[in-house]
Order: C-alpha cells, then sequence, then structure tokens
C-alpha cells in the first residue's frame, strides 16, 4: 500500500452527546461526554491506516498534557508522527461538540493557541518517501509555498488539498494539487451554485480532478474529461454519528485513486465508505464492517 503524509492539525475533542440540540439561553444535561483525538488531516490518516496505508503525520505537538491523549491515540492507528514541529509554549486546538442523539448532527466551538505547521519544517522531509500528500487548507501562504515546492521538485507525487472552510486567499491554492475536495459548507457560500454547476465553473487545470460532498445527497466529482458523476449513499436512516464523515469521504477517495480505481469508481466508493462511518461512533474498527459492493 502507499506511504501517505498528511499536513494539518489533531485536536483535543470533548464530546458531549445531548438528547437534542438545546435552544438559546436553555439549559441541558448531557447523556454522555467524552474526550478523543480529532483534527480533520489526523482523522482522514486513522481511516486510511486502517485500509492498509502507511501514514505519517505532519503537524504541531505542543508539550502540555492533552499531547499524551493525542499521541496515544495517533499510535493505536499506527501513525507515525516523526515529521512534526514540536512547541514548547501553547496549548493544543480544543473542539467543544455538541453531538444531536436524535440526527447524528454536531456543533462544534474550536479553540486554539497552537501555531502552524511551517514551510520549513515541511521543506526538511524528505519528501520523496511518499506517494501521496494531503493538505488541509488553512495557514494559506504557508501551504502555498509548500504546494508549489511540492509541483516544483516532486512533480509526481499526487496530491490532495481539503477546502472545508471558505478562507481568504484560499482560492490561490486551486491550480497546485492533483485532487480538490470541496465540503458543501464551502460551496453553499459560492453564489449558490448546486455541486454540479460549482464544479463545471470551477477554475482549475484539466488535469485536477474535483469532488463536493454533499450530507444525505452524496457526492459530486468531475473527472479529467470534464464529466461530473454523483454518487448516492445507499443507506442515510439510522445515523449515528456525523462527526469526521467528511475526513473519512477524502480517505476513501485517497485510497481508492492510490490503489488505480476510476475517478467514477472512487467517487462512490468514497461516498459509501463515509456514509458507513454515519452508522457508527467515532472511527476506530471503521473498516471492519465495512462491505463495499462494486457499482
Amino acid at each position: 500500500m502507499a506511504k501517505i503524509l498528511a499536513v494539518g492539525i489533531a485536536t483535543l475533542d470533548i464530546i458531549n452527546t445531548v438528547k437534542r440540540y438545546p435552544p438559546m439561553d436553555s439549559e441541558t444535561r448531557a447523556l454522555s461526554q467524552h474526550k478523543t483525538r480529532g483534527g480533520n488531516a489526523t482523522n482522514t490518516l486513522a481511516v486510511l491506516s486502517q485500509l492498509g496505508h502507511q501514514c505519517y503525520w505532519a503537524g504541531v505537538l505542543i508539550d502540555e498534557t492533552d499531547t499524551q491523549l493525542i499521541r496515544k491515540d495517533l499510535a493505536s492507528y499506527n501513525i507515525n508522527i516523526s515529521a512534526c514541529q514540536k512547541a514548547v509554549n501553547g496549548k493544543m486546538p480544543t473542539s467543544y461538540i455538541t453531538l444531536d442523539q436524535q440526527t447524528g448532527s454536531r456543533t462544534i466551538v474550536h479553540f486554539r493557541d497552537c501555531p502552524e505547521y511551517s514551510f520549513a519544517s515541511f521543506k526538511a522531509l524528505d519528501l520523496a518517501a511518499y506517494d501521496w500528500i494531503h493538505f488541509e487548507g488553512r495557514n494559506i501562504t504557508e501551504t502555498r509555498l509548500m504546494l508549489q515546492y511540492l509541483k516544483q521538485h516532486h512533480p509526481s507525487i499526487p496530491c490532495s488539498l481539503e477546502i472545508e472552510k471558505s478562507r481568504s486567499q484560499i482560492a490561490s491554492l486551486f491550480h497546485l494539487p492533483t485532487v480538490l475536495l470541496f465540503s458543501e459548507d464551502y460551496v453553499r457560500k459560492q453564489d449558490n451554485k448546486t455541486p454540479a454547476d460549482f464544479l463545471q465553473t470551477l477554475k482549475k487545470p484539466h488535469d485536477t480532478i474535483a469532488t463536493c460532498t454533499w450530507g444525505s445527497h452524496g457526492a459530486w466529482l468531475i473527472d479529467n474529461s470534464g464529466t461530473v458523476h454523483n454518487a448516492m449513499p445507499s443507506s442515510y436512516s439510522g445515523i449515528i454519528d456525523t462527526l469526521a464523515a467528511g475526513d473519512t469521504f477524502n480517505a476513501g477517495l485517497i485510497h481508492a485513486l492510490c490503489i488505480k480505481k476510476p475517478q467514477h469508481q472512487a467517487l462512490d466508493y468514497a461516498t459509501q465508505l463515509a456514509n458507513h462511518k454515519c452508522h457508527q461512533s467515532g472511527l476506530a474498527g471503521l473498516t471492519l464492517s465495512f462491505n463495499y459492493q462494486e457499482q
């Protein structure tokens, strides 16, 4: 399988499960609470590791108490942290998550006092050792330098960019990756376009593919020929937990492309894997019960 590096963050997630999301200016009792490791890039690696890939994380680890939980969880998924940047001061990013038991939806309040991963740390890595590099669409100036460096010095290494939020200048990165991974939230803020319209009007290189996830409606992909494909989840009833569904989709697509599945089949595989994740709590054991029927 592939050696995959992901550049992004790890977080401490404090998850409160409630019977239903509370209205404004109210008080509610949590049915349960637990702490776990989160973060988009590391969630994607946790799924890719279960799919058999060798996974490496490039992010920032701060020398403080909460880091121990994060280190332990990453080790449980065999995620290598040797590419990480170490810091003494600050606090690991923390997400306070309210999970609605009835709908599986989640609301997140995020706090961070943590430096971003630097281009200098990225440039110091032996990038030729990796078969795929995945980036979170954050820290735009430094990420642009990383993508430009990768394109200039290692053009044969495919790379993907997750675009979850509408950050300033993020569109300046779109011409650099092999794969663009857009969220529903981002696309909805782009002139109310449908996923298909957005992908068809997206300014990108001809050989770059792009996807857009859309919750219960599935996901869309525009392939190298300019054809737009849609994949629908096999079942969206009985949703338990949508947290990290997008990260799971990203992992599924990267995995399918790494093993050379056709692009439309890669889309369907990623969509079904993300839907499967929504029917369980957390990411542990995700692939053990996943029985994919190729379309």
